[in-house]
């Protein structure tokens, strides 16, 4: 129950001091582009069982691989992608910390 509760409150509660810290002024916009990241687990539906509490998601789902957060990693870079690439890797990281949590990583 911990490890849900952490997770969900990163995922959706952090980006909104992610999207003020980003843009004060439009931190409204930074926050639904910090959301529209979690697109990524559409990957999850290639999985079967789609959803598994005691799998790691890092590693695993084509959009959580290592290959992928590289790619994340380097759309930190121009202006134009920055935002989407950090709530990317924030979302890779929120993951990971399941796997730290379930001792799977």
């Amino acid at each position: 129950m911990i490890v849900f509760l952490l997770h969900y409150s990163l995922h959706f509660i952090a980006p909104l001091g992610i999207a003020y810290i980003y843009n004060p002024k439009k931190w409204k916009q930074s926050y639904l582009v910090l959301l529209g990241t979690m697109l990524v687990d559409l990957d999850h539906f290639l999985a079967n069982p789609i959803f598994d509490p005691d799998r790691c998601s890092i590693g695993f789902h084509p959009l959580h691989s290592y290959y992928a957060i590289l790619i994340y990693f380097f759309l930190l870079f121009p202006k134009r992608s920055r935002l989407v690439a950090i709530g990317l890797l924030f979302h890779m990281l929120t993951d990971s910390v399941d796997c730290w949590l379930q001792g799977t990583f």
